[in-house]
């Protein structure tokens, strides 16, 4: 009797925390998603190879697309120095940060876009090209740069295909290599927001949403 009594105190406080927190009932309230975090301890020494790896010295974050992946070292591992390759792509940190904005709001993906709003203005992206994605706005003024990144980003998002003048226009600003990495920066940030958008990554406390819902 006395164990029933303390599982139904267990269940009683968890649902009453979960109240509390507003979240649903099957996001852990650790990783706020629906993966409960997982302890290096419990990987096998290839597990914490890549665990060293993808935590950087640092520690494995809470929450995000790093230990959603850990589930899968051997996937893990790859998209990480992927993603650590991007970031130096020869296009530069401020068509990294656009290129991983366009995808997010094309999969309306709050926590990519919560943490990318603010890394594209350290980039030095002005509020109106973040704007002009956020609020699916269009892009007649902006610098033609940029223009022709959410140009191209659109195509592929939505008309699955990219005419032969938006392709020139983007490989004359920046060069074959340049273009490739813009489109697989995008790519990087489908897969990420996917996997976030599976397991219900909720916001940390300290993010404020930022991407507002469609119209």
């Amino acid at each position: 009797m006395s164990r029933l009594f303390g599982l139904v105190v267990i269940v009683a406080s968890v649902a009453v925390l979960g109240g509390q927190s507003g979240l649903a009932p099957d996001i852990h309230p650790e990783s706020l998603s629906r993966l409960p975090p997982l302890q290096r301890d419990s990987l096998d020494a290839e597990g914490k190879r890549v665990w060293d790896l993808v935590g950087g010295g640092r520690g494995m974050p809470k929450t995000g697309p790093a230990p959603v992946s850990m589930y899968s070292p051997s996937t893990a591992e790859p998209i990480h120095i992927l993603n650590q390759n991007l970031r130096k792509t020869v296009a530069g940190s401020r068509y990294f940060e656009l290129s991983a904005l366009l995808a997010a709001r094309e999969f309306d993906q709050q926590y990519e876009w919560s943490g990318h709003e603010a890394a594209g203005v350290r980039a030095g992206l002005d509020q109106a090209v973040i704007d002009a994605v956020k609020f699916d706005r269009d892009v007649a003024g902006l610098p033609e740069k940029d223009a022709t990144v959410i140009r191209l980003g659109r195509a592929l998002f939505r008309d699955h295909k990219v005419s032969p003048e938006l392709w020139a226009k983007t490989v004359e600003f920046f060069g074959r290599q340049g273009a490739v990495e813009i489109v697989a920066t995008m790519g990087d940030y489908v897969m990420a927001g996917f996997m976030l958008t599976a397991v219900d990554q909720q916001l940390p406390p300290d993010r404020k949403p930022l991407l507002p819902p469609r119209r």
